[in-house]
């Protein structure tokens, strides 16, 4: 007779060397009307693209994420006086050469960009090694089934289901870099590390 039971979550786990990055790049500024606000913020980001632009940054890798346009206001002797209005544009660029992220952080710093941040890492190929982790967690997960059944006196006879768990790579650590007053001293130094893409899954055998 046969008898069924499943293994518990196996992982499959994959590292790379990220091949590319984002960053979110943003132009902050304040006016004492909403119109005034856009056009001082349209001012402050045009040569923040323009350089990106110019430094080889495709079109096609500057897109933007947000933008906001908001009043703000004082707090003083349970009144609220309008202060003005600030309006605030987020890009996000993609750099498809790492070694570069520093370089045109500071590129984006010295054209103007009011803050650079949510720097994050990622690979271009990252199906194929998704698809590896996978296969790694179900060789995994039947090697932990041979060996469950052998310990018992009895053989794996067929793999009855798979169920993957979903697979991902932990975030790369987020770095800031804020312009106060005058440009920022040179290109920062980055780091990608190392990525870690996992998969996750659980395998349901018959026994004999």
């Amino acid at each position: 007779s046969s008898d069924v039971c499943s293994s518990d979550l196996c992982d499959g786990v994959v590292q790379a060397v990220p091949d590319r990055a984002w960053m979110s790049v943003s132009a902050e500024s304040r006016a004492p009307t909403p119109r005034e606000a856009q056009r001082r913020n349209a001012d402050a980001m045009k040569p923040v693209l323009d350089r990106l632009r110019t430094a080889g940054v495709p079109a096609d890798a500057i897109r933007t994420s947000a933008y906001d346009l908001q009043p703000e206001f004082d707090f003083a002797n349970n009144r609220r006086t309008l202060r003005g209005y600030v309006a605030r544009n987020v890009v996000t660029v993609r750099i498809d050469t790492v070694d570069r992220a520093g370089e045109l952080i500071d590129v984006a710093v010295t054209a103007g960009a009011t803050a650079v941040d949510n720097i994050r890492f990622d690979v271009k190929d990252r199906a194929r090694l998704e698809r590896e982790a996978l296969r790694l967690a179900v060789v995994d997960a039947r090697a932990r089934a041979d060996a469950a059944a052998a310990g018992a006196g009895r053989i794996v006879d067929r793999v009855v289901r798979i169920d993957e768990a979903g697979s991902a790579g932990p975030p790369m650590p987020v770095a800031t870099f804020a312009r106060v007053g005058a440009a920022a001293d040179g290109a920062p130094p980055i780091a990608a590390g190392e990525l870690e893409i996992r998969a996750h899954v659980t395998l349901t055998v018959s026994i004999k």
